[in-house]
């Protein structure tokens, strides 16, 4: 199996199995080493202040978070040996958050927001990535930086 199949049907099974992906909205765009694409449509049950019908802190830092894992994830399947949805699975089920930080700019208000990450580092136990989520209208909303245990 080549590693396009492979991160087609880990996209597909994030996007699509994942409860908690599914009740953000949270849909990967791009799953990529070099950088990941996540993009989520406002709703009304996402609201953290009720008065100013602004984004929930904890969606956006769930957002940040999936796109670093995205990131991390897809730097995991391109240092594979052996590209097998066992090898897959095996090697991504190590993967984890150790820390995450977010720094909230404005508050989020929009219609769709764009999360995208890239890589700062990947070693063998730990990759460290940079997160970003914009609105469709460009305003930085938030940016985060995530570790995570990939092994």
């Amino acid at each position: 199996m080549n590693k396009e199949i492979i991160t087609s049907q880990v996209k597909e099974f994030w996007n699509n199995k994942m409860p908690f992906n599914k009740l953000l909205g949270l849909n990967i765009i791009q799953f990529d080493s070099n950088k990941s694409e996540v993009r989520f449509m406002w709703q009304d049950n996402l609201i953290g202040n009720p008065i100013l019908k602004i984004l929930h802190g904890g969606v956006t830092a769930s957002a940040l978070d999936l796109a670093g894992g995205v990131v991390a994830a897809a730097n995991i399947i391109d240092n594979l040996d052996e590209f097998t949805p066992e090898a897959v699975q095996e090697s991504l089920s190590k993967l984890g958050t150790i820390d995450l930080r977010t720094d909230y700019l404005r508050p989020g208000k929009g219609e769709e927001f764009i999360v995208t990450a890239r890589i700062i580092r990947s070693g063998k136990r730990v990759a460290v990535a940079r997160m970003e989520m914009h609105n469709e209208k460009g305003e930085h909303i938030a940016f985060g930086t995530g570790t995570y245990i990939v092994g």
